[in-house]
């Protein structure tokens, strides 16, 4: 019966998934044709309107920032691993990109299958693809050199620990024009222009929104089809099993050092995908946007989706992605032209991730689309509660239970009613009196 169960269960959530996918392939080709066909021709206001309150350059934005959020959630949501510095990965991926797709490295003349910049042959050249397998590559590799001396911490101090790291490796980039006489990252000036992407033998110029809106989401596709995958399979449930009860599943004979390397090494993969990914869309790489608020909004993404659903994490990217690029900016300028005012929305943004956080926290800490085991978590009292309620049934029944023996008789010790005889004693017959026989 309970395998019964647990098979109707995993039917129902696959069929919801396949629900999710169908929606989310849907609205990407929605939004491309939309954008590629019939936008331009929509009269102008209208095509006004869409330009300034769902531009193309945000939804790109957004589409890196799910990319991010969903290696975050490997992370967070399937190993229950905290991790404040998811940053250094997206930095990392940016710059392999900027190493492997611009004329940066001036001394070298390497092209593979890359489109070069006319008249800037020189540096090294490779086709984004490869880039692409380049760059999530040697970012697992450094979730790996990250986490292995950091895994063996938990909790806040597991926190911190990463934090650090997503200082430092930002600060390596914003200094690392001169090391020793070597430029590592231009610096502060960054590395730019970046190659184009080539799309069947067509390089996409900084105009062709629509067709990287296609790749980036195509990115964010495969990124959900990893996440599902590794989910269902023997990992993911290690991964599973560590956030609930990291203990009990040393005991049942999970390897908890391999299985939270795996768990960064994967994350890792996924933000060096959306490092690239984001370099290619704004052409180059600069250290400054690389800071600490970036690893803050990942993470928010990742609570007000819904840590552990994949679903709902993409429903938090692209929520918050959008309010941070045009929604605020948008609602602010409505509404200083509606009240004549100068109030400067986008630099309150956050302060209203931080309401939205505190509000989740208090009304739905499992996320706006819950995973169904973070649901039953969160929503179960903790042990004290428990043993606090408990208390309280038992002290009910004591109660209950002296509010019987009252109603049943008067205790021995009280007198009988004016007016009425005492109750005879118990073992005696009627008409016997002070139990004589």
């Amino acid at each position: 019966m309970t395998l019964t169960r647990a098979a109707a269960r995993q039917r129902a959530r696959m069929s919801n998934d396949r629900k999710w996918a169908t929606g989310f392939a849907l609205g990407v080709v929605g939004v491309f044709l939309g954008y590629q066909f019939v936008v331009p021709h929509l009269p102008y206001q209208v095509a006004t309107f869409v330009d300034n309150w769902l531009p193309l350059t945000s939804l790109n934005e957004a589409s890196v920032y799910v990319i991010l959020a969903l290696g975050l959630n490997i992370v967070v949501g399937y190993a229950g691993l905290l991790d404040l510095g998811f940053v250094a990965f997206w930095a990392i991926g940016g710059y392999v990109v900027g190493w492997l797709m611009s004329g940066f490295f001036d001394s070298a003349r390497i092209n593979i299958l890359g489109h070069p910049p006319i008249g800037l042959p020189n540096g090294v050249h490779i086709s984004f693809w490869l880039v692409l397998v380049l760059a999530g590559g040697f970012c697992a590799l450094w979730g790996v050199i990250i986490g292995w001396p950091t895994l063996r911490l938990k909790s806040d101090y597991l926190a911190l620990v990463t934090l650090g790291f997503g200082e430092i490796i930002p600060q390596v980039f914003v200094n690392g024009e001169d090391i020793n006489g070597f430029n590592l990252s231009n610096g502060s000036k960054g590395i730019t222009p970046v190659d184009g992407i080539d799309l069947f033998g067509k390089v996409l110029g900084p105009f062709d929104l629509a067709l990287k809106f296609l790749i980036y989401a195509s990115m964010a596709a495969f990124v959900v089809l990893l996440s599902l995958r590794l989910r269902e399979g023997r990992l993911g449930r290690a991964w599973l099993a560590i956030r609930e009860d990291e203990l009990a599943a040393s005991m049942m004979g999970v390897p908890l050092r391999k299985t939270k390397l795996a768990a960064y090494a994967v994350g890792a993969f996924s933000g060096g995908l959306g490092g690239a990914a984001f370099a290619t869309q704004v052409n180059g790489v600069f250290a400054e946007r690389f800071n600490f608020s970036i690893s803050i909004i990942l993470l928010a993404m990742v609570v007000l989706g819904g840590m552990g659903n994949v679903w709902g994490v993409i429903v938090g990217a692209l929520a918050l992605a959008w309010i941070n690029s045009t929604g605020l900016v948008q609602i602010g300028r409505t509404f200083n032209d509606a009240f004549g005012t100068q109030i400067n929305f986008p630099s309150y943004n956050f302060l209203l991730f931080g309401i939205i956080l505190i509000l989740m926290m208090l009304f739905r800490r499992e996320g706006l689309i819950p995973e169904s085991r973070t649901k039953l978590l969160l929503r179960e009292p903790e042990r004290g509660q428990m043993m606090a309620l408990g208390a309280d049934a038992e002290l009910a029944e004591a109660e209950a239970a002296i509010d019987t023996d009252h109603g049943a008789a008067p205790p021995p010790d009280d007198p009988a009613p004016p007016g009425e005889s005492s109750p005879p004693a118990r073992g005696t017959e009627p008409g016997e009196a002070g139990g004589q026989r």
